[in-house]
């Protein structure tokens, strides 16, 4: 394990997150928060002194990168930026205790939106920016920056491609480009613009500047912390839909943007996952609006609510509009199973992800058309490309750990005695990040009942179903830490 090396990225992370905190900063200095601007500069301080020991540690790094060092890698940037990132909070006293606030930061960068503020309001507009802030950060992903803009090693020595491929969302990460430096900007380039696009139809919805900030940072990382109590259920139709349309275009592979902007329209269009997603969005809001017709006075009315929450569940925001806790049980088993599906991979959505449905859709055909033809040779294929039976056996135990994972957590938060129904989508809504389940974590609930052990579980669920579970996991294995150098 080259311990160097990784204390070296992590110096860089924390300096980056210091450096992020610093709008939040300059906005509680503008407002005269004085607790705001007393907790952001204890946090500051601890953030650049653990930056500094770590520089410090890994100055001298040499030697080797492999996919070992980048797992631990990815896996640690986001322990510490959400066990750093709550400091404000906890400082501030807003959010008196530390748990809660390592709840809250690990909610904000898993982009979950998961909550246990019982009143967002009456929050101070710094920390609320930080909050919503933290949702753009984890989007794309703080080391995806990172790979953008600083230079991290010499030619061939591993470091891009093996952080890349552990922070990026899906079951395989490709390049766009030869240089994996230049795929890391040009997703951030495309993030960016789609953010940008996003806060300019707000601001022209009459919007506040501030609000629609914390709205497009939230839509884009598709994490669903909202600036009001009842999410985005007091804003106008024109801006709920809005938010419902990015909400979507966030879900979608940001490679399909990049082949978009080649003009390579019929390999964009034509992409298998993609189809998926938008055949599985429009046949689901057309399920949910039959089924809740006749809960809402129009039909506008109607299919705005059943399109927003379709969005927000598949693409894992967690914004809301309505309470979808109150509609028939048909409609809520959709949601259920969105809630696991999530997005498409290598978007900025949650979830077990668009891809893996299919792989493991077209893997159970073949197997029953090998037990039916043993001598034919079925090779499955995914966009006219064939899949290595190693992504399909990564693909099966991925399953397997996300089952064992679910219902260890379902168990250890049931001791808290809250219903089966809260209990079970507490876990889904947090290890997909998802943000609000249902019962007493409903749309218009938090998740301050539970128990510090139930929250700490949550928090690690979040962090895993972010990291889609492997660099999590490896932290736990004893041969990670073998062969130190």
């Amino acid at each position: 394990m080259n311990y160097r090396m990784i204390l070296r990225i992590l110096s860089y992370i924390l300096l980056i997150e210091a450096g992020l905190m610093l709008p939040g900063f300059g906005i509680s200095l503008y407002y005269h928060e004085s607790m705001a601007v007393h907790g952001f500069i204890r946090a500051l301080i601890i953030i650049l002194i653990v930056s500094l020991i770590f520089w410090l540690a890994g100055r001298n790094a040499k030697g080797t990168f492999q996919a070992r060092e980048g797992l631990v890698t990815t896996g640690m940037t986001w322990i510490l930026m959400s066990a750093l990132g709550a400091l404000p909070f906890w400082f501030s006293r807003e959010i008196p205790s530390y748990i809660d606030a390592m709840f809250e930061m690990a909610s904000g960068f898993t982009t979950t939106g998961s909550s246990i503020l019982t009143s967002v309001e009456a929050m101070s507009k710094g920390l609320l920016f930080w909050r919503s802030f933290s949702h753009w950060i984890g989007g794309m992903g703080v080391l995806v920056f990172l790979l953008a803009i600083v230079p991290l090693g010499g030619k061939n020595q591993g470091f891009t491609l093996h952080i890349l491929r552990a922070e990026s969302p899906g079951p395989s990460v490709g390049k766009m480009t030869p240089r994996m430096k230049k795929t890391a900007t040009i997703l951030y380039a495309i993030y960016v613009g789609l953010t940008v696009l996003d806060f300019l139809f707000l601001v022209a919805g009459k919007m506040s500047v501030f609000d629609a900030a914390c709205t497009a940072f939230g839509t884009a990382g598709t994490g669903g912390f909202g600036v009001r109590n009842d999410s985005l259920a007091s804003y106008s139709p024109y801006l709920q839909n809005v938010t419902t349309v990015f909400m979507f275009l966030f879900s979608v592979n940001f490679s399909i943007y990049y082949l978009i902007l080649l003009k390579k329209f019929k390999e964009a269009f034509g992409d298998e996952e993609f189809r998926l997603f938008w055949g599985m969005v429009f046949i689901c809001i057309g399920l949910i609006f039959w089924n809740v017709r006749s809960l809402y006075a129009t039909t506008e009315e109607t299919l705005r609510h059943s399109a927003f929450t379709v969005a927000t569940v598949i693409s894992t925001s967690g914004f809301a509009t309505t309470d979808f806790d109150l509609w028939p049980s048909f409609a809520k088993t959709i949601l259920l199973f969105l809630m696991m599906v999530g997005a498409c991979a290598g978007s900025t959505g949650g979830g077990m992800k668009q891809i893996r449905l299919l792989l493991l859709f077209k893997g159970l055909r073949r197997n029953i058309h090998k037990s039916l033809h043993p001598s034919e040779v079925n090779v499955v294929r995914v966009n006219g490309r064939p899949i290595d039976l190693s992504v399909l056996h990564t693909t099966h135990t991925y399953l397997i750990a996300y089952v064992f994972i679910l219902v260890i957590s379902v168990l250890i938060v049931s001791l808290d005695g809250f219903s089966f129904e809260t209990n079970f989508s507490a876990v889904m809504a947090t290890f997909n990040n998802i943000g609000p389940g249902f019962d007493a974590v409903g749309a218009t609930c938090n998740f301050s009942g539970f128990s510090n052990l139930s929250k700490l579980v949550l928090t690690a669920d979040m962090l895993a179903g972010r990291l889609e579970i492997y660099p999590m996991l490896i932290l736990l294995s004893k041969s990670t830490w073998q062969n130190a150098r």
